[in-house]
Protein backbone atom coordinates (compact mmCIF):
# COMPACT_ATOMS: atom_id res chain seq x y z
CA UNK A 1 0.00 0.00 0.00
CA UNK A 2 1.29 3.36 -0.94
CA UNK A 3 1.65 5.72 2.00
CA UNK A 4 -0.24 8.96 1.58
CA UNK A 5 1.45 12.12 2.53
CA UNK A 6 1.19 12.61 6.23
CA UNK A 7 0.36 15.86 7.96
CA UNK A 8 3.29 17.71 9.24
CA UNK A 9 4.14 16.98 12.81
CA UNK A 10 3.51 19.89 15.20
CA UNK A 11 7.11 19.62 16.40
CA UNK A 12 8.39 20.07 12.83
CA UNK A 13 6.71 23.49 12.48
CA UNK A 14 8.57 24.72 15.51
CA UNK A 15 5.52 24.79 17.81
CA UNK A 16 5.91 23.89 21.44
CA UNK A 17 3.35 22.10 23.60
CA UNK A 18 0.73 24.45 24.88
CA UNK A 19 1.92 27.37 22.73
CA UNK A 20 3.07 28.54 19.33
CA UNK A 21 6.51 29.33 17.95
CA UNK A 22 5.89 32.98 18.77
CA UNK A 23 5.62 32.22 22.50
CA UNK A 24 9.40 32.35 22.90
CA UNK A 25 9.70 35.67 21.10
CA UNK A 26 9.41 39.11 22.57
CA UNK A 27 6.17 39.95 24.29
CA UNK A 28 5.68 42.91 22.03
CA UNK A 29 5.44 40.72 18.81
CA UNK A 30 1.96 40.32 17.38
CA UNK A 31 0.36 36.87 17.90
CA UNK A 32 0.40 34.56 14.91
CA UNK A 33 -2.95 33.10 13.93
CA UNK A 34 -2.56 29.48 12.77
CA UNK A 35 -5.53 27.93 10.94
CA UNK A 36 -5.49 24.23 10.23
CA UNK A 37 -7.66 22.44 7.68
CA UNK A 38 -9.14 19.47 9.50
CA UNK A 39 -10.29 17.89 6.24
CA UNK A 40 -6.72 17.53 5.10
CA UNK A 41 -5.76 16.19 8.49
CA UNK A 42 -8.47 13.51 8.11
CA UNK A 43 -7.07 12.36 4.77
CA UNK A 44 -3.53 12.06 5.91
CA UNK A 45 -3.60 8.27 6.26
CA UNK A 46 -6.13 5.57 5.73
CA UNK A 47 -4.50 3.18 8.08
CA UNK A 48 -6.13 3.19 11.47
CA UNK A 49 -2.95 3.24 13.46
CA UNK A 50 -3.14 4.11 17.11
CA UNK A 51 0.13 5.96 17.08
CA UNK A 52 -0.95 8.11 14.05
CA UNK A 53 -4.34 8.90 15.62
CA UNK A 54 -2.67 9.82 18.85
CA UNK A 55 -0.22 12.05 16.94
CA UNK A 56 -3.08 13.70 14.99
CA UNK A 57 -5.06 14.25 18.18
CA UNK A 58 -2.00 15.73 19.86
CA UNK A 59 -1.48 17.99 16.82
CA UNK A 60 -5.13 19.07 16.54
CA UNK A 61 -5.54 19.84 20.24
CA UNK A 62 -2.87 22.57 20.38
CA UNK A 63 -3.99 23.93 16.99
CA UNK A 64 -7.58 24.30 18.15
CA UNK A 65 -6.37 25.99 21.32
CA UNK A 66 -4.24 28.39 19.29
CA UNK A 67 -7.21 29.27 17.05
CA UNK A 68 -9.35 30.08 20.06
CA UNK A 69 -6.58 32.18 21.65
CA UNK A 70 -6.02 34.01 18.36
CA UNK A 71 -9.75 34.78 18.07
CA UNK A 72 -9.75 36.15 21.62
CA UNK A 73 -6.70 38.34 20.93
CA UNK A 74 -8.26 39.63 17.68
CA UNK A 75 -11.50 40.46 19.50
CA UNK A 76 -9.58 42.39 22.20
CA UNK A 77 -7.61 44.35 19.62
CA UNK A 78 -10.80 45.24 17.71
CA UNK A 79 -12.51 46.31 20.92
CA UNK A 80 -9.62 48.54 21.99
CA UNK A 81 -9.54 50.12 18.51
CA UNK A 82 -13.29 50.86 18.69
CA UNK A 83 -12.93 52.43 22.14
CA UNK A 84 -9.88 54.51 21.18
CA UNK A 85 -11.58 55.72 18.00
CA UNK A 86 -9.88 56.64 14.75
CA UNK A 87 -6.27 57.74 14.96
CA UNK A 88 -5.80 61.45 15.30
CA UNK A 89 -3.75 62.90 12.51
CA UNK A 90 -2.04 66.18 13.32
CA UNK A 91 -3.04 68.74 10.75
CA UNK A 92 -0.44 71.21 9.58
CA UNK A 93 -0.49 74.37 11.62
CA UNK A 94 -2.28 77.14 9.84
CA UNK A 95 -0.62 80.52 9.76
CA UNK A 96 -2.34 82.55 12.43
CA UNK A 97 -0.89 85.87 11.37
CA UNK A 98 0.68 86.43 14.79
CA UNK A 99 3.95 87.56 13.17
CA UNK A 100 2.30 90.30 11.20
CA UNK A 101 0.03 91.21 14.10
CA UNK A 102 3.01 91.46 16.45
CA UNK A 103 5.33 93.34 14.12
CA UNK A 104 2.82 96.13 13.58
CA UNK A 105 2.56 97.05 17.31
CA UNK A 106 6.33 96.71 17.65
CA UNK A 107 6.87 99.11 14.75
CA UNK A 108 4.41 101.61 16.21
CA UNK A 109 6.03 101.35 19.62
CA UNK A 110 9.48 101.83 18.06
CA UNK A 111 8.30 104.96 16.25
CA UNK A 112 6.82 106.27 19.49
CA UNK A 113 10.06 105.64 21.36
CA UNK A 114 12.07 107.31 18.59
CA UNK A 115 9.85 110.40 18.65
CA UNK A 116 10.10 110.54 22.46
CA UNK A 117 13.88 110.28 22.22
CA UNK A 118 14.07 113.09 19.69
CA UNK A 119 11.81 115.27 21.85
CA UNK A 120 13.89 114.58 24.97
CA UNK A 121 17.06 115.35 22.98
CA UNK A 122 15.63 118.70 21.88
CA UNK A 123 14.59 119.44 25.45
CA UNK A 124 18.08 118.60 26.69
CA UNK A 125 19.69 120.83 24.07
CA UNK A 126 17.34 123.68 24.93
CA UNK A 127 17.98 123.28 28.65
CA UNK A 128 21.75 123.14 28.05
CA UNK A 129 21.62 126.34 25.99
CA UNK A 130 19.48 128.07 28.60
CA UNK A 131 21.87 126.98 31.36
CA UNK A 132 24.88 128.23 29.39
CA UNK A 133 23.17 131.60 28.88
CA UNK A 134 22.22 131.66 32.55
CA UNK A 135 25.82 131.10 33.61
CA UNK A 136 27.03 133.85 31.31
CA UNK A 137 24.38 136.23 32.60
CA UNK A 138 25.18 135.36 36.22
CA UNK A 139 28.91 135.86 35.66
CA UNK A 140 28.27 139.17 33.92
CA UNK A 141 25.96 140.35 36.68
CA UNK A 142 28.41 139.22 39.34
CA UNK A 143 31.22 141.16 37.71
CA UNK A 144 28.95 144.17 37.33
CA UNK A 145 27.91 144.09 40.99
CA UNK A 146 31.52 143.69 42.07
CA UNK A 147 32.58 146.57 39.85
CA UNK A 148 29.77 148.77 41.17
CA UNK A 149 30.69 147.98 44.76
CA UNK A 150 34.36 148.70 44.09
CA UNK A 151 33.45 151.87 42.22
CA UNK A 152 31.31 153.05 45.12
CA UNK A 153 34.20 152.63 47.56
CA UNK A 154 36.71 154.32 45.25
CA UNK A 155 34.36 157.18 44.53
CA UNK A 156 34.18 157.82 48.29
CA UNK A 157 37.99 157.99 48.39
CA UNK A 158 38.37 160.41 45.46
CA UNK A 159 38.22 163.56 47.61
CA UNK A 160 41.19 162.24 49.61
CA UNK A 161 43.11 161.77 46.39
CA UNK A 162 42.24 165.36 45.38
CA UNK A 163 43.73 166.61 48.66
CA UNK A 164 46.85 164.58 48.04
CA UNK A 165 47.17 166.11 44.54
CA UNK A 166 46.90 169.66 45.92
CA UNK A 167 49.46 168.85 48.63
CA UNK A 168 51.79 167.50 45.97
CA UNK A 169 51.41 170.69 43.89
CA UNK A 170 52.34 172.81 46.88
CA UNK A 171 55.28 170.62 47.81
CA UNK A 172 53.79 169.45 51.07
CA UNK A 173 53.77 165.75 50.11
CA UNK A 174 57.18 164.87 51.56
CA UNK A 175 58.54 162.62 54.24
CA UNK A 176 56.45 159.89 55.86
CA UNK A 177 53.25 161.55 54.70
CA UNK A 178 54.40 161.33 51.09
CA UNK A 179 55.24 157.63 51.55
CA UNK A 180 51.74 156.93 52.87
CA UNK A 181 50.21 158.81 49.92
CA UNK A 182 52.20 156.74 47.43
CA UNK A 183 51.17 153.47 49.10
CA UNK A 184 47.50 154.50 49.05
CA UNK A 185 47.67 155.46 45.39
CA UNK A 186 49.34 152.13 44.52
CA UNK A 187 46.77 150.08 46.49
CA UNK A 188 43.87 151.81 44.75
CA UNK A 189 45.54 151.24 41.40
CA UNK A 190 45.41 147.49 42.04
CA UNK A 191 41.62 147.69 41.96
CA UNK A 192 41.76 149.18 38.46
CA UNK A 193 41.54 152.86 39.40
CA UNK A 194 43.35 155.12 36.92
CA UNK A 195 43.61 158.92 36.85
CA UNK A 196 43.44 161.04 33.68
CA UNK A 197 43.51 164.72 32.80
CA UNK A 198 46.81 166.36 32.01
CA UNK A 199 47.57 169.78 30.62
CA UNK A 200 47.83 169.62 26.82
CA UNK A 201 45.43 166.69 26.35
CA UNK A 202 42.91 167.03 23.52
CA UNK A 203 39.52 167.99 24.86
CA UNK A 204 37.16 165.01 25.05
CA UNK A 205 33.64 165.97 26.10
CA UNK A 206 32.96 162.40 27.25
CA UNK A 207 35.79 162.55 29.75
CA UNK A 208 36.39 166.23 30.38
CA UNK A 209 34.16 168.84 31.89
CA UNK A 210 35.03 172.32 30.59
CA UNK A 211 34.62 175.09 33.17
CA UNK A 212 36.37 177.82 31.13
CA UNK A 213 36.91 178.61 27.44
CA UNK A 214 39.45 180.81 25.72
CA UNK A 215 41.13 181.16 22.37
CA UNK A 216 44.78 180.68 21.61
CA UNK A 217 46.96 180.80 18.54
CA UNK A 218 49.14 178.01 19.94
CA UNK A 219 46.54 175.26 19.49
CA UNK A 220 45.03 173.73 16.38
CA UNK A 221 42.15 171.98 18.15
CA UNK A 222 40.29 172.30 21.44
CA UNK A 223 42.91 171.54 24.07
CA UNK A 224 42.97 171.31 27.83
CA UNK A 225 45.21 174.17 28.91
CA UNK A 226 44.54 173.86 32.63
CA UNK A 227 43.47 170.91 34.82
CA UNK A 228 41.59 171.99 37.92
CA UNK A 229 40.70 168.50 39.07
CA UNK A 230 41.78 165.18 37.69
CA UNK A 231 39.30 162.63 36.53
CA UNK A 232 39.18 158.93 37.42
CA UNK A 233 37.88 155.79 35.82
CA UNK A 234 37.57 152.18 36.92
CA UNK A 235 38.48 149.99 33.97
CA UNK A 236 36.25 151.25 31.17
CA UNK A 237 33.78 152.80 33.58
CA UNK A 238 34.00 156.56 34.18
CA UNK A 239 33.87 157.41 37.87
CA UNK A 240 34.35 161.15 37.54
CA UNK A 241 35.20 163.52 34.65
CA UNK A 242 38.12 165.90 34.85
CA UNK A 243 37.54 169.63 35.35
CA UNK A 244 39.56 171.55 32.77
CA UNK A 245 39.93 174.90 31.00
CA UNK A 246 39.73 174.60 27.23
CA UNK A 247 41.48 176.73 24.63
CA UNK A 248 39.98 176.87 21.18
CA UNK A 249 42.06 177.78 18.11
CA UNK A 250 41.69 181.40 16.80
Amino acid sequence: MTDKPRAADPGSTGSAPGGSPGAGKDAGDEPRVVIRDKRKLGKVTEEPANDASAADAAADAPAEGLVEEAEVVVDEIVGEAEVAGPPVVDSPAEPSGETGGTSAPLGAELESLRSDLEERTRDLQRVSAEYANYRKRVDRDRNLVQEQATGGVLTALLPILDDLDRAREHGDLVGPFGSVAEQLTGALGKFGLTAFGEQGDPFDPTRHEAVAHQTSADVTEPTCVQVMRRGYQLGERLLRPALVAVADPE
